[in-house]
């Protein structure tokens, strides 16, 4: 065999080149080794879905027992950071907010909320800045949540004439209590209730009451589903769950109802011409859209994408808490008469309960409260997204990674409450413990700047109609039925409802001329 001549030239410039690269590996910059938060060893390809049941909060929870308040697990091939104490809730959503500010990109955001457009699930930046200012200065102000107030006590009193009627029968409370929560969102959002008999059999294109608190169940639901297509993304064609097909078919029906809404508000705002003034949100979005002096501009899809995200936040929050509080008040009869007591005291027996009246009723809104620490709507918040690299707690958060709040696991932080898993309203009474945000032990709503914009409207919703409930209603379940055979069981999505709605019946504690008054 030949000897191969190699050029003299060749010979240099590979040696500079294995110099260079010696060097630079004894004398260069060391990458210093990441150190994150400890957590159970992650299996290939699935990560640590294996260890996620029915109910992923509940799961993650056991976990943290075992890691502790702040651990790392793998849910496919996405790194996934959790906080599960009031500390690690502060260092996430107050000391390093902005860091954490943005929101993962999934198949729920791109498929049932017109790819991004919302306020929920938009990614940080000047279009969730705008967004988050429109509702802050706009659709959420104390100006204009004080005059839609007569919507509120309107519909209000409507359900409580319908309970009156039905007196010793046994009622489905979730199906009234939703029904209040969309019929007070949508008059307040849409203008009118789009969703009642009279409207659907009027205008084909308007979904039945019935169909429309399916399709808000299925939003939710479909908003908080662990979907194996955005955890191992070469799986996501082939929709192994189906979640995707689903979401698709959710998305058609919102945005066919919505832009049947959209129309009846631009042929009304074209006909009034100049003598037009908003009288509801979706006429407020309309013209914000208009407004050439926007940073970025509301197109069609973010109007739909931003009346989506008020009914369907409106609607959920209140109905579900409010079915919970009354769940734990049937299997605790010394709560009720507590409360009916302190009703008829600062109340009295003469009318009903008014909005102003919940400032004076603090046992009422202790109950609220301990609704919402063992009930979170959200038990996990909505997740959060590092925009850059962080240390917290000594550990090392890449950017990149998706991070969740437990609050499901705070609530019941003995350490924090005594014996949390009771419901014991008490423990409020007299506490300086809000659910604005700035008491970490306590985040129904979140905090920070993701915090639920519309949870001035959730909070009055949620007061007012409990504390009408309880006053004008004695409660007590279906006959033959004990307070300890109550099945207390949940569902998990983006909110946490019943998994068995609860069925109940309420007899009037009133004088008979209140009801027949409403």
């Amino acid at each position: 065999m030949e000897d191969i001549d190699i050029p003299t030239w060749a010979l240099y410039l590979a040696a500079v080149l294995a110099s260079t690269v010696i060097l630079r590996a004894l004398l260069g910059p060391r990458r210093r080794k990441l150190t994150p938060p400890p957590g159970p060893r992650p299996w290939p390809i699935i990560g640590n879905l294996n260890l996620m049941g029915a109910l992923p909060h509940q799961s993650i929870h056991e976990l943290s027992k075992m890691y502790g308040p702040i651990m790392q697990i793998h849910l496919g091939c996405r790194r996934v950071v959790i906080g599960s104490s009031v500390e690690m809730a502060k260092e996430f959503l107050k000391i390093h907010d902005v860091v954490f500010a943005d929101r993962p990109r999934n198949a729920a955001g791109k498929y049932t909320t017109f790819n991004y457009c919302d306020i929920t699930w938009s990614p940080y930046g000047p279009y969730w800045r705008q967004a988050r200012k429109m509702c802050l200065m706009e659709l959420f102000s104390a100006r204009r949540l004080d005059s839609y107030e007569y919507i509120r006590v309107e519909e209000l009193r409507r359900l409580l004439c319908e309970l009156s009627a039905t007196a010793g029968s046994t009622v489905n409370l979730k199906d009234h209590l939703s029904t209040l929560s969309l019929n007070v969102i949508s008059r307040m959002v849409l203008g009118r209730i789009y969703t009642d008999e009279s409207a659907a059999a009027e205008r084909m294109a308007v979904v039945s009451p019935e169909e429309f608190k399916k399709m808000l169940d299925e939003l939710f639901l479909l908003n908080g589903v662990f979907n194996i297509g955005d955890m191992i993304p070469w799986l996501d064609f082939l929709d192994l769950q189906g979640y995707i097909r689903r979401m698709k078919a959710v998305a058609l029906k919102f945005n066919t109802f919505l832009e049947h809404v959209l129309d009846e508000h631009n042929e009304k705002r074209h006909r009034m011409g100049e003598k037009f003034v908003p009288t509801d949100m979706v006429d407020v979005l309309l013209q914000l859209a208009d407004d050439p002096n926007l940073d970025v501009k509301l197109s069609r899809d973010g109007v739909k994408g931003f009346t989506q995200d008020l009914i369907a936040g409106g609607t959920e929050s209140s109905a579900v808490t409010v079915e919970w509080a009354i769940s734990e008040l049937l299997r605790r009869p010394h709560i009720l008469e507590k409360a009916a007591e302190e009703l008829d005291r600062v109340v009295g027996r003469e009318r009903w309960v008014e909005e102003k009246d919940v400032q004076n009723l603090p046992y009422v809104e202790a109950i609220a409260k301990e609704t919402m620490r063992l009930h979170p709507v959200a038990p996990m918040l909505v997740p959060r997204y590092s925009r850059q690299d962080c240390n917290i707690a000594g550990y090392d958060i890449p950017a990149g990674t998706q991070v969740l709040v437990n609050v499901w696991t705070i609530s019941r932080d003995p350490t924090v409450w005594d014996e949390p898993d009771e419901f014991r309203p008490e423990r409020f009474v007299g506490k300086a413990i809000d659910v604005k945000g700035h008491n970490f032990e306590l985040l129904p709503f979140g905090a920070g700047r993701r915090m639920c914009p519309g949870y001035p409207l959730g909070l009055k919703v949620i007061q007012a109609s409990l504390a009408n409930l309880l006053h004008g209603f004695k409660w007590r379940l279906p006959e033959g039925m004990r307070p300890e055979d109550l099945n207390m069981e949940e569902i998990f999505g983006l909110s946490t409802p019943r998994k068995f709605p609860l069925e109940v019946v309420a007899e009037p504690r009133l004088p008979a001329h209140l009801y027949q008054q409403l």
